[in-house]
């Protein structure tokens, strides 16, 4: 497959927004749905199994003109470097029962600890698929993880999220959450439905709405966002706002929407690549700095 460009697997699957790919001998494996796919990049050339062309396009948003969205948000000095350091960065198109639940057992954990949650979660209560001689899991289905005890969730690693993981899947499970239903509602709308579910704070919406709802203009704020905002745009807020990010790693809800607002009134519809761009960016400085 060489009818794209530009992309960028190394740093779409390196960015944070994944958790279930893994890199060996050149190439990445990954579990997308209840398949299992192999995939790697020569120059401008994706090599992959498990999937069909159209599979790897979708999943890899390599239908969304990157020129056009990286245009639109090169608004400053920051992002600009963002954008060289990590050409063809894509946005993924996670499945999103997969997503909610993913960044619910996000909430306050690092990366390397949400990859545990999910891979025990898969293991113990997804199927089992045989690829080249290896077990992987699928991931679990909103029956399976409604119908676990808090305590075997809990003993995935979850603690306090594990109920919240259980009460959302029951929501899915009877229908109250329509995920196709969401991907047609405005960005507004979906997040108020999303905001109804246990476990689901302004951060854990706007992720669901942005990796996996097709909701490209939400911009999700964590704490290396609030770090960027604090850095590099505090003059466009007061004071007193900007006093308060200093303060403690949460934020107050109307902390982060004012953040969330002025984000996508600066970076326009693809403010969710901006942040995506701007996350990777700044972890992989903080990163560097501590390795030096």
């Amino acid at each position: 497959m060489d009818d794209f460009t530009p992309f960028s697997l190394e740093n779409t699957l390196q960015c944070g927004q994944l958790f279930r790919w893994k890199k060996n001998d050149g190439s990445w494996t990954g579990i997308v749905a209840e398949r299992v796919i192999k995939i790697r990049q020569k120059a401008n050339v994706l090599e992959f199994e498990g999937a069909n062309a159209s599979f790897i396009k979708g999943y890899f948003r390599l239908d969304d003109d990157l020129q056009l969205i990286a245009s639109c948000i090169n608004r400053d000095h920051l992002m600009e470097r963002a954008l060289h350091r990590f050409p063809g960065l894509r946005i993924a198109r996670q499945d999103p029962w997969e997503c909610l639940i993913s960044y619910i057992c996000a909430t306050y954990k690092n990366i390397p600890a949400i990859k545990s949650m999910i891979s025990e979660l898969s293991r113990r209560f997804g199927q089992k698929i045989l690829f080249e001689g290896k077990s992987h899991f699928s991931f679990p289905t909103p029956d399976s993880l409604a119908n676990a005890t808090v305590n075997d969730l809990s003993s995935c690693g979850l603690g306090f999220r594990a109920r919240a993981v259980r009460e959302a899947a029951k929501h899915v499970r009877t229908g109250k959450v329509d995920f196709d239903s969401l991907k047609k509602a405005s960005c507004k709308t979906a997040k108020s439905e999303l905001l109804c579910l246990p476990g689901v704070g302004n951060k854990v919406a706007d992720c669901t709405l942005l990796f996996s709802l097709e909701k490209l203009s939400a911009f999700p704020v964590d704490i290396w966002m609030k770090r960027v905002i604090k850095d590099h745009y505090s003059q466009n807020f007061d004071a007193l706002f900007d006093k308060s990010l200093t303060e403690g790693n949460s934020l107050s809800t109307k902390a982060y929407e004012r953040i969330s607002e002025f984000a996508q009134g600066y970076f326009g519809k693809f403010a969710g690549y901006a942040q995506q761009y701007l996350f990777h960016y700044y972890r992989s400085l903080r990163n560097k700095a501590c390795k030096s």
